[in-house]
């Protein structure tokens, strides 16, 4: 089924120490945190909880009718 096999622990240590080496210690929370929030709206635009949002915020804008 995967082309190599399973990953082990062994890998998965060698693959955080290659993306240390290649980053360095001082990107990785910046890293961290623009993947979450790149995650964060990827599954907001799929589950259409963005569009919900946008319609509530240009009602909530639109001036009320001259009387």
């Amino acid at each position: 089924m995967f082309l190599f096999g399973t990953l082990g622990p062994q890998e998965l240590l060698l693959i955080l120490v290659i993306v240390i080496i290649i980053f360095g210690g001082k990107k990785l929370p910046e890293l961290g945190k623009s993947l979450g929030e790149s995650i964060r709206n990827f599954k907001g635009s799929i589950s259409g909880k963005e569009k919900d949002a946008e319609k509530e915020a240009t009602k909530d804008k639109t001036p009320p009718p001259a009387a």
